[in-house]
């Protein structure tokens, strides 16, 4: 082979390299720069964005991506979410249940080394129903050239599991034999992808539950008191609708049973006789301290942690479970 085209290839893949570690490094730059963009003055936007990004998060999860693109470009938030990532991982999905193995090979060959430190099985797996498929199509000798090849590598590591299904070489695919009968079912392919999604997941520190779900579990169980599956629950308290009540029946209950909220200005207790109010900027304080600065300032509001000014009609009841 010419030794110049050998160069050629190797800065070739280099210069890709590079423009890769480059973006992603622009990307790590772009997410930090929005979490330090938080501040008083512009906290309900970056909240906003922050709920967008949640929500971009969940439909790439559940394969809704021409969505997740259309709500990301909308907003303009690209860079502070993974659509390419997820992209990357739809066409090793949609191939895996067509019953091809062939680019989730492709992505295990490309990620070799992280998967490797991460003691990963995938490849493995991939290789056993390759081979499985063979001895489904009858064609035994294709599968024994196979099993030589990709398998045997792992003979050291995974003997048993090995020895399993080589097995299926005698009992073939029409076996009543239990132990061998689940390795032919179709939801063999729906374990593939369960594991390649627990896989891509771990590859990108990304958490294995939607974001949603965790900030929706996070907020039921911070409100889930005994109380609330009372009768005389107040009507008040979201939890005292049966479709939350729902969402909440297996999450704990919330640790803080005898918590007090005290009014930062007053120094009073926050209680069902005097509420607590969410300004616009997050901060809560009590009605009572509100509504005498609201009565003293012709209805204005001033935060007195950031002197913010807001109506007293957009100030928001919030509930004490």
């Amino acid at each position: 082979m010419d030794v110049s085209y050998v160069l050629y290839c190797e800065n070739n893949q280099l210069e890709e390299g590079s423009r890769t570690e480059n973006l992603q490094a622009q990307r790590c730059r772009a997410r930090l720069d929005h979490l330090e963009s938080a501040d008083p003055e512009n906290l309900s936007d970056w909240y906003n964005t922050r709920l967008k990004r949640i929500l971009v998060d969940y439909m790439l999860r559940l394969s809704y991506y021409n969505t997740a693109v259309k709500l990301a470009e909308s907003s303009n938030i690209q860079v502070l979410v993974d659509i390419d990532v997820f992209h990357e991982a739809k066409k090793v999905i949609d191939a895996l249940q067509n019953k091809e193995v062939t680019p989730a090979l492709a992505w295990c060959a490309d990620n070799k080394s992280r998967l490797k430190k991460s003691k990963s099985k995938f490849e493995f797996q991939l290789r056993l129903q390759e081979f499985i498929e063979l001895v489904r199509a009858e064609s035994m000798m294709r599968a024994i050239a196979y099993a030589r090849k990709y398998l045997a590598p792992w003979g050291s590591t995974h003997m048993k599991e090995l020895q399993r299904v080589l097995a299926t070489l005698a009992f073939k695919s029409n076996t009543e034999c239990t132990a061998y009968k689940v390795l032919f079912e179709p939801k063999q392919w729906d374990y593939l992808i369960d594991q390649f999604k627990q896989e891509f997941c771990k590859l990108y520190g990304m958490t294995l539950e939607p974001l949603l779900n965790i900030y929706l579990q996070a907020g039921l169980s911070a409100l889930k008191t005994p109380f609330c599956y009372e009768d005389d629950c107040t009507k008040e308290d979201p939890l005292s609708q049966e479709s939350f009540r729902k969402l909440a029946s297996p999450l704990p209950y919330s640790k803080q049973h005898h918590s007090k909220l005290v009014c930062y200005i007053t120094k009073e207790l926050m209680d069902t006789e005097n509420p607590p109010l969410v300004l616009p900027n997050d901060y809560v304080y009590s009605t009572k301290a509100l509504e005498e600065m609201a009565k003293m300032n012709d209805g204005r509001i001033t935060c007195p942690r950031t002197g913010q000014t807001y109506n007293y009609t957009e100030l928001v009841k919030a509930y004490i479970s």
